[in-house]
């Protein structure tokens, strides 16, 4: 299914819907299409360019912070899918303090891991294990994690997202 980044009117990035949600924000006014994909919809009497990139018509005032889901994709979105042991390829997550020992499933507890290092690591503290944690796992504070947990991100929105192709890589 393909999907539409949301923009306040101020431009600031606030969510990913589906495209066709985009399109009904488009034609009941509620939103202008910034950027069109190359895909079109059809209907009876009308064809619309399919929406990539949409903002909202009234300025949405958001409360508070959104809390980004911990999820596999996520963490291995932060971790950058290296593994935080021994840098070679994420294959698993990993508790720095195995839940059996009262770590928690927490964005602080949760780190990217390789295979051999998760084997080698089991049920004890990295330090038992003698492992170096490359970086210390906290919960991401940017609204662009929620963007990425969901699915990635489209190179068309990188212009609105403020992202360099270099950063996307």
């Amino acid at each position: 299914m393909s999907r539409s980044l949301v923009l306040n009117a101020t431009y600031e990035p606030l969510c990913v819907v589906a495209a066709r949600r985009a399109l009904v924000l488009v034609l009941q006014e509620r939103a202008e299409m910034v950027h069109s994909s190359e895909r079109v919809f059809h209907s009876e009497r009308l064809s619309v360019p399919e929406p990539s990139v949409v903002r909202l018509a009234r300025y949405v005032r958001v409360p508070y912070q959104t809390r980004v889901a911990l999820n596999r994709r996520a963490v291995f979105a932060r971790d950058g899918h290296r593994c935080q042991y021994c840098g070679a390829a994420a294959e698993n997550i990993d508790h720095v303090v195995p839940r059996s020992r009262g770590g928690a499933h927490a964005w602080d507890n949760v780190v990217a891991c390789c295979r051999p290092c998760n084997s080698r690591k089991e049920d004890r503290l990295p330090h038992e294990a003698g492992l170096v944690l490359r970086s210390s796992p906290a919960q991401p504070r940017d609204r662009m994690w929620s963007l990425i947990a969901g699915g990635g991100i489209r190179a068309d929105w990188h212009a609105y997202l403020g992202i360099t192709p270099a950063l996307s890589a």
